[in-house]
């Protein structure tokens, strides 16, 4: 095992990493700083040569960036590791706020020494490679780069060579918090989830794979939940009623007494009682040893930091710390007892509908988010002959083959479906004159060119309908909001400009309606938990003028400029909704926010079936 390595700097830092290389005492490591240290602030441009100066004869390259603080003797720990784990990428920090500092508290309660890292940007402030992925790195940000944050890009270079990361648990190396010279501050007090101050001599290489994360960022409590070959990142309570466990997690939190959490904002103690309430909960599936007490503690005192960073300064979240570490110990225990009493597996019931079309990885989302409102149903890419199917939901795509249409209606005429649901778009109201688009607006095919192929798509199932007798009801849905939503939307535009760094075009007078993929499941159970009325029904979940979209893209992507477009806007309408409200009492209830961000990270850091869509070639 050969052993080089670089710590990544800025020249007016370079004192503070020399102060790292120094620690090294083999002298291996190289201080390497910005090429471009008057250009826009960046941890890519710096990234490249790092990687790229990886010795002849390594087996082994190690990158630092100048703000850690080493654990003692952890250069001796790393030669360990190398020698130990030869053809993986290893992260020997993982901070409080990632969605991995999951991962890292559930190796930590269940006695792992490595976890798995799911689908995030990667931990890459003390990263170590095999020698021939360092020295492949350089090229591939060259290619794929773009503006894209190191940490993402990195990521994507592992889904591209087919090689996970291990997290050390606990964390060898730490987060000195000194001010971000790439514009990271923004993001708040950063510290490792769980630190060591010594590396001691690791005893099992054995890397725990998690099936379920529980994890508190930007103040919402989630769940990362693998679902076959991919990751669906839900609101815990989502997870908990899935599981038959959200009402146990509701009476334990109902029956707190005063002290425990007291003085905490109520969004504040709820959401990190449901983070830690579900940690106990898949704890308790994995093992059925106590954790030691000092390292609960440990792993629950940074719960509330990691949660609550970017919503709070570090000030005000000193004294929080202790309250939500004694909340969310208490919600440990109540999650661990509540796992062991349960009885059982969930029943198993027959789905009452079929989804099919569309992007599969859309459609197994939204069966799962249909089952959460009670509406049993399964996804098939196309319907086969061997089903027994009485409602379907068909996610439209006009893009798609034209014969896709005439097979499923050919397929649900054969297998005597009673009812289908179209999935269409408010793109079939593009360039009406009209303020306020109503169901009934459209009493002609439209001229625009997309408008007409949603509007034709539309009539061919009503006609299909009216010639068989089956009941044929549209849902058009205003602009997705939320993972694998199309790519082509405005909002998702301004995402990927503003993950690259580009300014965003506003247009003046432009409005935009967004529908959440929790209210599309919303909406669906509630229209057909009821006997059909209406043929057409608009969905949507919020309004926003251009600039108030433009702030929602930055806030939940990146903080990015924007400039104004010279291009004369299109007509400015918006779908009315009162109709699906008035005939089956639904509103829209999602956190549109919270599905924004869900979106920009789907689209900057998740597993997703659109890698193509974004110039990336996929994973192997």
């Amino acid at each position: 095992m050969t052993l080089t390595g670089a710590v990544m700097t800025h020249p007016r830092r370079i004192a503070a990493a020399g102060e790292v290389a120094a620690k090294d005492p083999k002298s291996r490591i190289q201080v390497v700083t910005d090429p471009d240290p008057t250009g826009p602030p960046t941890a890519l441009r710096t990234a490249n040569p790092s990687w790229n100066c990886v010795g002849s004869t390594a087996t082994h390259h190690i990158v630092l960036q100048d703000d850690v603080l080493l654990a003692d003797d952890f250069f001796s720990h790393v030669e360990a590791v190398a020698a130990a784990v030869p053809d993986e990428a290893v992260a020997f920090y993982e901070g409080w706020e990632g969605r991995n500092s999951g991962v890292v508290r559930l190796g930590a309660l269940t006695g792992a020494q490595w976890g798995y890292a799911i689908d995030e940007h990667v931990p890459s402030l003390a990263l170590m490679l095999p020698a021939e992925a360092a020295r492949g790195y350089a090229k591939f940000a060259a290619q794929h780069g773009d503006g894209w944050p190191y940490d993402v890009v990195m990521q994507r270079y592992f889904k591209a060579l087919g090689m996970r990361v291990r997290i050390a648990v606990p964390s060898t190396v730490d987060h000195d918090d000194v001010p971000s010279l790439a514009g990271n501050s923004k993001h708040g007090w950063r510290r490792a989830t769980y630190f060591a101050e010594k590396a001691d001599a690791v005893t099992s290489q054995a890397c725990a794979d998690f099936d379920v994360v529980p994890f508190y960022q930007y103040g919402e409590s989630k769940c990362a939940v693998r679902y076959g070959a991919r990751w669906d990142y839900l609101d815990t309570d989502r997870y908990l009623g899935r599981i038959g466990l959200a009402e146990r997690c509701d009476s334990g939190f109902a029956g707190l007494s005063n002290p425990v959490g007291e003085g905490l904002p109520a969004t504040v103690r709820r959401q990190a009682w449901l983070t830690a309430f579900a940690t106990g909960v898949v704890v308790a599936g994995l093992t059925q040893q106590d954790p030691n007490p000092d390292t609960a503690r440990a792993v629950m005192e940074s719960l509330g930091p990691g949660g609550l960073c970017e919503e709070y300064t570090d000030a005000e979240l000193l004294p929080m710390i202790p309250r939500i570490r004694d909340l969310a110990t208490k919600a440990f225990e109540a999650g661990r007892t509540a796992r062991r009493a349960q009885d059982g597996a969930m029943p198993s019931l027959p789905a009452d509908v079929v989804v099919t079309g569309g992007n599969p990885a859309f459609g197994e989302h939204l069966v799962r988010l249909l089952g959460d409102e009670g509406c049993r149903s399964v996804y098939a890419e196309r319907l086969v002959s061997h089903q027994e199917v009485h409602t379907v939901v068909h996610l439209g795509d006009p893009q798609c083959s034209p014969h896709t249409v005439t097979s499923t209606l050919m397929a649900a005429e054969k297998l005597g479906v009673q009812r289908l649901l179209h999935i269409s778009s408010a793109a079939v109201y593009r360039n009406q004159s009209t303020d306020v688009c109503r169901e009934n607006t459209l009493s002609a095919p439209p001229t625009d060119a997309e408008a007409r192929a949603w509007w034709d798509e539309e009539q061919e199932y009503l006609h299909w309908g009216k010639r068989t007798g089956v009941t044929v009801q549209i849902m058009r849905l205003a602009e997705q909001v939320g993972p694998h939503a199309p790519l082509n939307g405005v909002l998702a535009t301004w995402m990927l400009k503003a993950w690259t760094r580009r300014p965003m075009a506003l247009l003046d007078g432009r409005r935009h309606q967004l529908v959440d993929h929790r209210d599309v499941a919303g909406a669906l159970a509630a229209v057909l938990a009821l006997p059909a009325q209406s043929p057409v029904y608009n969905v949507a979940s919020a309004q926003f003028d251009e600039m108030e979209l433009a702030e929602l893209a930055a806030q939940t992507a990146r903080l990015t400029p924007w400039e104004q477009a010279a291009d004369a806007p299109p007509p400015a309408s918006t779908m009315s909704t009162t109709l699906i409200t008035d005939e089956t009492g639904w509103v829209a209830s999602a956190d549109i926010r919270s599905g924004a961000r869900a979106q920009a990270q789907w689209l900057a850091c998740d597993t997703h079936d659109d890698l193509a869509g974004l110039g990336l070639r996929r994973s192997r």
